[in-house]
């Protein structure tokens, strides 16, 4: 009988601890770019939505955003602003093919903060073998805020160098 009790305790505990992984918001990140990627049938769907930037980006992440999103690069077919990047944030392109062979690690960061690295392949309908084969990273700071992980800023690599994405938006805030 004890048994059924014990189960419970542990069913619940896995679910709290899988719950507050810091890898949940770069999962649903992710999933959002792949998909995005993979058809050019459906509506592009932007990670700086309302919605997922409520709940997946921290408050300094929201407002950096929010003063980029005052330069938009460019306006919507319905007169509206768009966001103030031109491109994908993730790939850093305009361009690309379905990714493949993502992974995703996660390591101690920087002040108590989670480093996520997530790799992947998105030029793999490219055929020069070079392009096809390259892999990109991009590393995601989380960091926990109201018990839960959040995104507090985005890098990503180019020889060897890691940018910023709140640079980047503290840049576009200014004008630059």
């Amino acid at each position: 009988m004890r048994t059924l009790p014990l189960a419970i305790v542990f069913s619940l505990t896995s679910t709290f601890a899988m719950a507050t992984d810091a890898a949940d918001p770069i999962k649903e990140v992710m999933k959002v770019t792949e998909d995005n990627w993979n058809t050019v049938d459906s509506e592009w769907k932007y990670i700086f939505d309302p919605d997922p930037l409520a709940r997946l980006f921290s408050r300094k992440f929201q407002g950096a955003y929010a003063e980029a999103a005052k330069h938009p690069a460019y306006e919507t077919e319905n007169n509206q602003p768009g966001d103030p990047f031109g491109y994908d944030v993730i790939t850093s392109s305009q361009d690309g093919c379905p990714l493949k062979d993502i992974t995703m690690n996660s390591a101690p960061g920087a002040n108590g903060s989670t480093d996520v690295t997530v790799t992947f392949k998105m030029w793999t309908c490219v055929d020069e073998p070079e392009v096809k084969d390259s892999v990109s990273e991009v590393h995601f700071d989380v960091v926990e805020e109201d018990g839960k992980p959040v995104i507090d800023d985005i890098h990503r690599v180019a020889d060897g160098e890691r940018d910023s994405l709140i640079e980047e938006m503290q840049s576009i805030a200014k004008g630059e």
